[in-house]
């Protein structure tokens, strides 16, 4: 596949990025799919993607985490793009990190019809990591975007990155998550998604994990707009990807388009003992 995504995800980078630097970050009076009150920034960074994949003829449906429904754009495209217009936008107001995610399909929904993903970093600096045979990391400089280099995972990290509220845990997972730390690894989570594992990926390697929990027992994190994205990216980068239920879940097929599932994403070694663990409990 010929990356006809690169250039339009770089325009939404920098209009988002002036967006955060610019724009209200009230709430609105309006709810997600999820629930969740909208703040007016995630309003304005919707529109913004929709605005800026609508130009790519070769694109047949786009959904957003924002909107119910998935919209067609062009019935002759083949290629369907789920986003999640600003992940982690609640820290907004703290002054923390926080990103946009896009998951490309062809022909359909589901992991097995995945052909690349990216996701962009809001943050001191503002980057993009694009995934498709490889994994590649670039820079805005100034009013550019400038590739710094090919991303690589270790076998092995040093992070651990747990996410859910512990009293809602399994007990199986918390001994797990405690096992890590037993072994040295430093805990780092900002509670958004993006900054984590952007911060798994480019130190090398750990674990991101987000159990089914007894609040939430189908999960909290998005498959199409979340989940199947940083599945696909680890993967390439040479890590790995689990739900913790399923063989491979990059062979699933597309359910409902909000469809949650727990996750675990990190390097082999980890995601080794993710899987050793729930095979074991889950499974």
């Amino acid at each position: 596949m010929k990356n006809i995504f690169l250039e339009p995800i770089q325009k939404i980078a920098k209009r988002i990025k002036e967006a955060i630097d610019t724009k209200d970050i009230s709430y609105s009076r309006k709810e997600n799919s999820s629930g969740d009150t909208q703040l007016q920034l995630d309003i304005k960074c919707d529109l913004i993607i929709e605005e800026e994949l609508s130009k790519i003829l070769s694109i047949h449906t786009i959904a957003s985490e924002e909107k119910e429904h998935e919209v067609c754009i062009n019935q002759d495209g083949k290629y369907f793009v789920a986003y999640d217009p600003l992940d982690g936008s609640s820290l907004i107001d703290v002054n923390l990190s926080v990103g946009s995610i896009f998951g490309i399909y062809e022909y359909n929904w589901g992991a097995r019809n995945m052909v690349a993903a990216c996701y962009v970093i809001y943050g001191p600096r503002v980057e993009i990591v694009f995934a498709q045979e490889k994994t590649k990391l670039y820079l805005l400089q100034g009013t550019e975007f400038e590739f710094v280099r090919e991303i690589r995972m270790k076998e092995k990290g040093n992070i651990n990155a747990p996410g859910g509220t512990q009293m809602n845990w399994p007990p199986f997972h918390k001994a797990m998550v405690d096992n890590f730390f037993k072994e040295g690894y430093r805990l780092r989570y900002s509670g958004g998604m993006v900054p984590d594992l952007h911060n798994i990926l480019l130190k090398g390697g750990g674990l991101f994990s987000y159990p089914n929990t007894s609040d939430r027992p189908a999960g909290r994190l998005r498959k199409l707009f979340e989940v199947y994205p940083f599945a696909f990216i680890f993967r390439v980068s040479g890590g790995d990807a689990e739900d913790g239920i399923h063989e491979d879940f990059m062979l699933l097929d597309h359910d409902h388009i909000h469809g949650t599932s727990q996750c675990f994403f990190g390097s082999k070694h980890e995601i080794a003992v993710v899987r050793e663990v729930y095979s074991k409990n889950a499974r």
